[in-house]
């Protein structure tokens, strides 16, 4: 992996307003620490640190970090940006030792076509798009190739069966499964019987009318109501045919 030299500032402890006035000014606050240093708060240059992270190596590039007349090997351990802009906040950068191995992660890049997708119209799952190793620290490598082009449906590739970069090693478990390709499964409606294909069968929905039944109606039984409406007629008729000296109606 290339190596980079980035220039640092040293940067005593001070207020908010100092901050926000370095990064107006393109300056990053950060801190270095690790290989049994004392940590150090320092700036850096928001451009210089873009121009890093998009290049070959990105977030694993190999940085020689100078801050005045000291320089040491680092890697970037932690970014923090703004949540909107996503404009660089902080940054943590960690001192590493060229002779001792390091754990860090690795993007897994897919290469070639796979058969089942191509021809069997199946549908590649990506699962895994990172992979964590041990190696030196000059041992990086940028990216992990993930061949694809033997993978027919349902069959996938573990990361055992990885093509790996001499000396790094694998921190997960061998049998994880990386990719597969799925086969694709179409549900198809059951047609209703004598059903005309493609016509919307549209169901009517059940309408009771509510009213009076109308007198005289056959076989119609009278309402509740009506049954005391004519027995309280009765009644109110008695009184009235005694007044007239009459026999009330039914007697």
């Amino acid at each position: 992996m290339k190596e980079i030299t980035l220039e640092a500032e040293a940067r005593p402890l001070t207020t908010k307003g100092d901050v926000k006035s370095l990064r107006q000014k393109g300056r990053v606050p950060g801190v270095a620490y690790g290989d049994n240093g004392k940590p150090v708060t320092l700036t850096v240059d928001e451009k210089a640190v873009q121009g890093i992270l998009h290049s070959e190596g990105g977030r694993n590039a190999l940085i020689t970090l100078k801050l005045g007349s000291d320089a040491h090997p680092v890697l970037i351990k932690e970014i923090q940006r703004h949540p909107i802009t996503r404009a660089l906040r902080h940054l943590d950068f960690v001192r590493i030792s060229l002779k001792k191995k390091i754990e860090t992660r690795v993007p897994l890049h897919v290469k070639g076509e796979a058969p089942g997708v191509k021809v069997g119209g199946g549908v590649l799952e990506h699962l895994i798009r990172d992979l964590r190793v041990r190696c030196l620290p000059t041992e990086i490598p940028t990216s992990i190739d993930v061949d694809i082009s033997n993978l027919q449906l349902n069959q996938g590739l573990r990361a055992k069966e990885l093509v790996l970069p001499k000396g790094v090693e694998i921190l997960m478990d061998a049998e994880s499964v990386i990719v597969h390709v799925l086969t694709v499964k179409v549900v198809e409606e059951t047609p209703v019987a004598g059903a005309v294909p493609g016509a919307a069968t549209t169901a009517e929905p059940e309408v009771i009318k509510k009213g009076k039944v109308e007198e005289g109606e056959e076989g119609a039984a009278p309402a509740a109501g009506a049954k005391a409406a004519a027995g309280g007629d009765k009644k109110a008729a008695a009184p009235a045919a005694k007044a007239e000296g009459k026999k009330p109606e039914g007697k």
